[in-house]
């Protein structure tokens, strides 16, 4: 048996799932979780179900069985085996914290992705990086180097096969026309506290406001720096009793957090373009576990 995710996005109508779900019926699949949701404004509809192939269908059958729903449908659809891994480009400046949680969580399996290649514009995790067995690759930026520099970052990315690349704190800002290229295929991770906290030092700045909330979002990269669709938020409270190095500490653990969740929703398939906006359904039954055990 093999497990299959099943993405849908179209506009709404009715006999959409019943349509969806009697053709895996007949392919002799077994739904195990499905997710629906319209958005009323704009009339899209979007389903994600995952589901076993009892058959053993190989996925580019079952994925040729639905062009004629598709077209009748007018359907945008995908279908993915989670037993292959994304692979995934992390790209990193000097702050590793988020590098670190997400080389642990591959490691151990909390997290399906193969990480293919680290990119930095700085040597310091080279070692480290080499260490684990991840070709590292130190392209410097200037002003004057950026279009050569985000050639060689491309390159990378289509020589290794990357689906998706990671911005774990990689503190340069791409180009337009990157953000373009790769529109769905990079995500961010930033303090939330933008737009109010700009510049260098937005926890110090927090702190010097006696904010009680400090936080983290995950988004998808756009040309609008940092208004990207948002993927994942969380936020962690803070009192006055603790130091501006506090904020920085309890900031970063929040930033790896957020971080990794937005990366596993989106290899799982369970994030959906919605214009400026995403639609993230919940985890499927056992998801998390299944990876931990294994």
């Amino acid at each position: 048996m093999t497990d299959y995710v099943l993405k849908v996005s179209c506009p709404s109508r009715s006999g959409i799932v019943a349509a969806v779900s009697g053709y895996l019926a007949e392919a002799g699949c077994d739904i195990r979780d499905s997710s629906q949701f319209t958005d009323e404004e704009t009339g899209q509809f979007f389903m994600r179900l995952s589901f076993l192939s009892q058959q053993g269908w190989e996925l580019e059958k079952l994925s040729n069985g639905l062009i004629d729903l598709a077209r009748e449908f007018s359907m945008d659809y995908e279908i993915r085996d989670l037993s292959r891994k994304a692979k995934v480009v992390l790209m990193v400046s000097r702050f590793g914290h988020c590098l670190n949680d997400l080389l642990y969580r591959s490691r151990i399996g909390a997290l399906p992705v193969e990480i293919v290649a680290i990119i930095s514009n700085h040597l310091d995790y080279q070692k480290q990086v080499v260490n684990e067995n991840i070709p590292f690759h130190h392209i410097r930026v200037t002003p004057e180097t950026k279009p050569q520099a985000e050639a060689a970052i491309m390159d990378v990315v289509e020589n290794s096969g990357a689906e998706l690349v990671v911005l774990a704190r990689y503190m340069q800002v791409l180009s337009e026309r990157m953000c373009r290229e790769m529109s769905g295929r990079i995500i961010n991770i930033h303090h939330s506290f933008l737009p109010s906290f700009k510049g260098a030092n937005p926890y110090k700045q927090a702190y010097e406001k006696g904010v009680r909330l400090i936080g983290a979002t995950a988004h998808y990269v756009t040309a609008d720096l940092d208004e990207g669709p948002i993927i994942e938020q969380d936020t962690i409270r803070v009192t006055h009793a603790q130091s501006a190095a506090d904020y920085v500490s309890l900031g970063r653990d929040v930033e790896s957090q957020v971080l990794s969740r937005a990366i596993h929703a989106h290899v799982h398939r369970r994030v959906f373009l919605n214009g400026s906006k995403t639609v993230v359904f919940p985890a499927s039954p056992g998801e998390y576990a299944s990876e931990r055990m294994g």
